[in-house]
């Protein structure tokens, strides 16, 4: 299941991805009703808040595109700011179910429960 996550993520519009390789993500995030995205919250162009709080920006469009892909609703994704020091560990966390963003493949953090999208 976690696969189709992945993949998911990484067609959703090409840029690079992470999930957690947890085998249950994708029945965790059904069960949930909604998608917990891992987001810059304040870099314009990629996801920004905007005056109403808003998400706006590519890296929240494939979030969406995800959300659309699971429950066939965009808006059933949720966004949640995170700092690119904590990046790894929440994703490894089960805090957020995907990360999009730029994030530097390594192979400890591929050990280390990243899932990684070409």
């Amino acid at each position: 299941m976690r696969s189709l996550v992945a993949w998911l993520a990484g067609a959703a519009l090409g840029a690079a991805a992470a999930v957690s390789a947890n085998a249950g993500t994708l029945d965790q995030v059904k069960a949930r009703g909604q998608l917990i995205c891992g987001a810059n919250p304040g870099l314009a162009g990629f996801g920004l808040p905007d005056d109403q709080g808003v998400y706006k920006g590519l890296d929240v469009d494939e979030c969406r595109a995800i959300a659309a892909a699971i429950f066939n609703d965009p808006t059933k994704v949720k966004f949640l700011p995170i700092n690119a020091k904590d990046r790894p560990t929440i994703l490894a966390s089960g805090e957020i179910d995907v990360l999009i963003r730029n994030t530097t493949w390594t192979l400890s953090r591929q050990t280390g429960g990243m899932f990684f999208t070409g």
